[in-house]
């Protein structure tokens, strides 16, 4: 789709010549909109077919008076991005079967800024977004060939911005939708790695991807122990994107790359297993925050690793009170195969530490048990450190990608002990996604660092199945924090 920017009164919105007009309109009636508009809106209203309320929707075709073949007029209960987005989102799921092409977007009465018009785009991708890869008879996604933002002349500036901000956080949701969506025969730690390579020719960025072999030299005991119970060779993905001086430390992203969890030895309950193809979310978020970073030629330094393989029962996979050596040098008790993401996480942040990092962030599908504490709206956020816990919270404010700081208490280390090793794999079940962070955090003390548990967000269950690309929108913003 292409985005524009267009500036026009309110008094002006009924000449506008597109096939759809979506008014945002709040919850009380604009003194700025002139007729037939305005005429229109107030008699819908006096005779019961529109309410000005939070999520109402009115449809009009070829209204009389009016430039655009069609009208749709969404309620937002405020003049938040928040509110924009989900009335812009509303608008456009009304035009769905439509054969509108060409959009308009404005909302008379209120000052439109940067997050508007991000909020805009993002919410067109997402109402359009419909996966084929593997199902052609899928009908295609409703797609309009050019969606303009309406606005006013001083808000111009910052509404191009957002609306380049916008588009790239909307391609990289859709590179993470598209890649986790994929089942896992398609998407196997190779094909992964590929993936990264053409990110890297893209943008051309320094991409490398190591095999079993170089992973071992390395001295990742624990990432490959959960790997050799799988025919699928490993892979780790070290991507590089420049945009600031060499002297500038990077920022690191971690993604948890499992493209099919069985839960090994310690096998899942067959009910739903299919959705563990969604357990590489963490890695398809950080590889579309790399390319949404790269195409906005951001001044930062970013670095992106992805740990991925598969974790499968086989006659030479870990078992239950086997003990291995992370790269670290410390030694884990392997008490549940099925906590295996942090296995391969907890290298990866140890070879992190060559970069001498400003910060790492660790994005992962990792415990049921923030799915319990949690839901599906915020992602879990774990961090020592305050001030990038600040950074990270605002940056999930600002992308409209929630999360939400969990516990981090020194008390939680104490499930981890081990009578076999430094450390446990789990502790027991209360506090679960705690005591994975704990577990993590043992990787971290060279850094500053932050854990998002995304398993109740990466992806959707039921009618609706699929990877909803979060949270590459939060992520991005977080690293554009630290542009120059």
């Amino acid at each position: 789709m292409d985005f524009k920017h267009q500036i026009a009164a309110p008094a002006g919105l009924a000449g506008i010549d597109v096939d759809a007009l979506v008014l945002v309109v709040g919850e009380r009636a604009d003194p700025a909109l002139a007729a037939p508009l305005a005429t229109l809106i107030a008699n819908a209203v006096s005779e019961g077919d529109l309410v000005l309320k939070k999520g109402k929707l009115l449809y009009l075709h070829q209204p009389a008076g009016v430039a655009a073949r069609r009208v749709v007029v969404s309620v937002a209960g405020d003049a938040s991005p928040k509110a924009f987005k989900a009335a812009v989102a509303h608008g456009l799921g009304a035009l769905k079967s439509s054969g509108a092409k060409t959009v308009g977007i404005a909302a008379p009465g209120a000052t439109l800024g940067a997050g508007h018009a991000e909020a805009a785009v993002v919410a067109a991708a997402e109402a359009s977004y419909v996966y084929t890869h593997t199902k052609p008879s899928a009908t295609p996604g409703w797609m309009p060939t050019a969606i303009t933002l309406f606005c006013q002349r001083n808000e111009a500036r910052p509404v191009k911005q957002g609306l380049r901000q916008g588009s790239a956080v909307a391609a990289g949701v859709t590179m993470a939708r598209e890649f986790g969506n994929r089942p896992g025969n398609v998407c196997t730690p190779t094909w992964l790695g590929q993936q990264a390579k053409k990110i890297g020719k893209q943008f051309d960025l320094e991409v490398d991807v190591l095999d079993r072999k170089e992973i071992d030299k390395l001295g990742m005991g624990s990432f490959l122990a959960v790997a050799q119970g799988s025919d699928e060779p490993p892979r780790f993905i070290v991507a590089r994107y420049d945009g600031a001086a060499k002297s500038r430390a990077p920022v690191v992203l971690v993604g948890k790359g499992i493209t099919f969890d069985t839960g090994g030895i310690s096998l899942k309950p067959g009910a739903e297993m299919d959705e563990m193809k969604f357990d590489m979310c963490g890695a398809a978020s950080v590889l579309g925050t790399l390319a949404a970073v790269a195409s906005l030629k951001a001044r930062v330094n970013l670095v992106v690793l992805v740990p991925t393989c598969d974790n499968m029962p086989s006659g030479r996979a870990v078992k239950p009170g086997d003990v291995v050596t992370s790269m670290s040098g410390q030694t884990i008790e392997i008490l549940n195969t099925d906590a295996e993401g942090r296995l391969i996480l907890c290298d990866a942040l140890t070879y992190a530490e060559r970069f001498k990092p400003a910060v790492v962030v660790d994005v992962a599908t990792l415990t049921g048990a923030c799915v319990i504490a949690l839901g599906h709206h915020h992602s879990g956020l774990f961090s020592a450190d305050d001030a990038v816990a600040a950074r990270m919270l605002a940056a999930s404010q600002s992308a409209l990608d929630p999360c939400w700081r969990m516990p981090l208490d020194e008390e939680y280390d104490e499930a981890l002990k081990s009578n076999f090793a430094d450390m446990a794999n789990v502790g027991g079940r209360p506090g679960g996604a705690i005591t994975a962070a704990m577990f993590l955090r043992r990787y971290t003390a060279k850094f500053p660092w932050a854990h998002l548990d995304i398993a109740g967000t990466a992806w959707k269950s039921g009618a609706h199945k699929g990877a909803t690309g979060r949270p590459v929108g939060l992520l991005t913003h977080f690293v554009l924090g630290y542009a120059r």
